[in-house]
Parts: structure tokens; C-alpha cells; sequence
């Protein structure tokens, strides 16, 4: 198997609330950004990255020196998420074939799990359509009332059967082909999805569920990013552990 990852990482960081943007945020020696890529950095299947960036982004040329002799390349993003996907798929035009499995993967997900992405890996191979890493949903969930909030809460309009209820992950996994007609059918139409995946749904096609560790968090806060250092530091310990 081999196959390419696409980064979208031209986003604002308007809710992480600091001068840096989230996934230039410093995080156990290196930024999240660079822990996001390690994971297929070290995978010899892993033939290609793209990854998409902010037309003004200054902060990119200091990791690029620390990723220099890598398999990193670079394109403009947009101004939603599935417009920095597009552009970077656009940019593999020649290099990918149609076939090729694509891994989209947030640049703001630092605590990606090796075997995590082996098991989708595995579980995918053969599949027709793709899928991505997941959660069932473990906690309450309730919907609020389509109304203006009381005192900037919302009234709870009912409680919602989690039952067949997942939280979405990245990474996902989509042949090269599919995505692209998948995320220019979505654009013709006016309409961008929320992930890889919704864009795929809309054609018709049901990607897989692969359950992945809920530690695969993704850095919106400051708090998350003192939890993915808490992660990060447990995992080395762990690796030390194996290796002594």
C-alpha cells in the first residue's frame, strides 16, 4: 500500500485566542503542527504531503527548515476547510493516480497513535469507498431549542439517543479520484462540508467508521493543548518503558 496526506492548515485559530496560531503553538519541544505530520513522516507508505497554508502565513518557513530533505510540499489554502483540501489535491495532479488513497489529516491533531493509523490502514486496503478514525459518543448528548438563548444559555429542546452516535476524527481516508469529484460536486452546488467525509456522504457513498483513541484530540484551546502535552509526555514515558 502507499499513499498520500493532504493538511489543511490555512485556518484562522479564532477560538484558540492567542498571537500564534493553534497549529504553530509550541508543544512538548516542537509545534503541533510538526507532531501532526510525524506520524506519517515515519511511515514508509506514506509517499507524499501536501499541505495547504494561508496565503499570508510567515510561520511555515521555520518548520519548513526543520522538515527540509522531507517528503513536504506546500499550496495556497482557501477560505474553508474543503477549498485548502481541493487545492492541495489539485496539486498532486500527476503525482497521485485516481486510485490512490489520500489521508486528510487537521494539522491542529497532534497525539495521532501509530496503531491508530495502522488500523485504518489495514481495515480500508480493499474497501470501495474509504472511511475515517472515530469515537462512539460516550457523554449526554442534548439539542438545544432553535431559539435566542436566555441570558446566553440555550433551553434543552430534548435529549438525543447516542446510540449509533460517533465523533469524527481525521485522519480520512478517500481515493484520489472520488474526493475531488466528491468536494467539486459539494462546491458547484454551493455547499461546503464540514469534513471529507460529509463531502463523500453527499454522493451517495458510505464510508466506514474505524474506532481510534479519543486521546486523537483536536487542539481548539489552550486547555486541549496542556492535555495533548499531558499525552504526548505519557507516550514517551510509556516508549521508554518498551525500550528499557
Amino acid at each position: 500500500m502507499r499513499y498520500w496526506v493532504v493538511m489543511p492548515a490555512a485556518g484562522s485559530s479564532s477560538r484558540f485566542r492567542a498571537a500564534t496560531p493553534k497549529q504553530y503553538a509550541p508543544l512538548a519541544g516542537r509545534t503541533v503542527i510538526e507532531w501532526a505530520l510525524a506520524p506519517f513522516l515515519e511511515d514508509p507508505r506514506c509517499v507524499g504531503i501536501v499541505v495547504a497554508l494561508a496565503p499570508q502565513d510567515r510561520r511555515w518557513a521555520q518548520v519548513a527548515t526543520r522538515l527540509a530533505g522531507t517528503a513536504v510540499s506546500v499550496t495556497a489554502g482557501g477560505a474553508q476547510r474543503s477549498l485548502s483540501v481541493r487545492n492541495a489535491l489539485a496539486s498532486l495532479e500527476g503525482r497521485a493516480a485516481s486510485a490512490d488513497w489520500i489521508l486528510v489529516h487537521d494539522a491542529a491533531r497532534p497525539c495521532l497513535e501509530p496503531e491508530d493509523l495502522a488500523r485504518l490502514l489495514q481495515t480500508l486496503a480493499a474497501h470501495p469507498v474509504g472511511g475515517l478514525l472515530a469515537t462512539p459518543a460516550a457523554d449526554t448528548l442534548k439539542r438545544a431549542q432553535d431559539a435566542e438563548p436566555v441570558n446566553g444559555s440555550y433551553e434543552i429542546a430534548q435529549t438525543v439517543d447516542r446510540s449509533f452516535l460517533w465523533r469524527a476524527l481525521t485522519p480520512q481516508m478517500f481515493r484520489h479520484g472520488r474526493l475531488c469529484a466528491a468536494l467539486d460536486a459539494a462546491h458547484a452546488a454551493g455547499r461546503f462540508p464540514s469534513d471529507e467525509s460529509q463531502a463523500i456522504e453527499w454522493l451517495g457513498d458510505h464510508p466506514l467508521l474505524i474506532e481510534g483513541r479519543s486521546s486523537n484530540l483536536k487542539i481548539t484551546t489552550a486547555d486541549e493543548l496542556s492535555l495533548a502535552a499531558a499525552i504526548l509526555g505519557a507516550r514517551a514515558r510509556r516508549g521508554g518503558k518498551e525500550g528499557a
